[in-house]
């Protein structure tokens, strides 16, 4: 117990004293999953007003696929993309794997599929009054998918920070396509799984400490908005 104590205050002094190995740690991983997330959102949230603005066969089908890949294993997605980028796979040329870049496009994958669905649950939770009083007033329909997304803005900010939450998050994908490169594609997760390998307990627990922070703001911010 004696040990664990010691190594959380050693972990508080290394965030305070600003350790430039954490800080660096701690700002790729932001970088890294930020633009993910906004990629991600870029195409998710226009993708769910397709799904929920148009009837089509399968739709439902589509829906249940689409919360399926909600618990989406990471280390799969690594797989895929691994094997698409690794110099055998049919995008080896452009010589991606092992760097930040590949990093986002798996985050990508990863992440879209959460925040198409939940973008889809918050369209379906805005009163059906509101499109039909917008349609009734001459709204054109770009118009109108836009007063519904108006509607449901704080529910649809969730989605997309429950889609950063699992981003920043993930531990298998970035080992796989990333390398764990120091200085490079190295993450919090991934440095965690490192660090606390070779004994490097606070250390390790530094960077859990900074990632359970970042854990609080993702649940914070939605909280928030949803209240309002």
């Amino acid at each position: 117990m004696s040990d664990l104590a010691d190594s959380f205050v050693l972990a508080l002094k290394l965030i305070f004293t600003g350790d430039r190995e954490v800080l660096a740690i701690t700002a790729r991983t932001l970088a890294i999953s930020c633009s993910s997330t906004f990629v991600a959102a870029l195409i998710s949230v226009p993708v769910g007003c397709l799904i929920h603005f148009n009837n089509f066969r399968g739709k439902r089908t589509l829906i249940s696929v689409l919360q399926t890949f909600y618990a989406l294993p990471t280390v799969f997605v690594g797989l895929l993309v691994f094997i698409m980028f690794s110099r055998a796979g049919p995008l080896g040329f452009l010589e991606l794997l092992f760097t930040p870049q590949v990093m986002v496009i798996g985050q990508v994958v990863l992440v879209s599929p959460l925040v198409t669905g939940l973008t889809v649950s918050a369209l379906s939770g805005v009163a059906p009054e509101i499109k039909d009083t917008a349609v009734s007033m001459g709204a054109t329909r770009l118009q109108m998918v836009r007063t519904m997304l108006v509607e449901a803005r704080y529910a649809t900010l969730t989605a997309i920070m429950v889609g950063f939450g699992r981003a920043i998050s993930e531990v298998g994908l970035a080992i796989m396509v990333g390398g764990n490169i120091r200085g490079y594609t190295r993450t919090v997760t991934t440095a965690m799984a490192l660090e606390t390998q070779m004994g490097n307990i606070a250390f390790s627990m530094a960077l859990g400490i900074i990632l359970l922070f970042l854990a609080l703001i993702v649940i914070v911010v939605p909280s928030r908005l949803q209240q309002r």
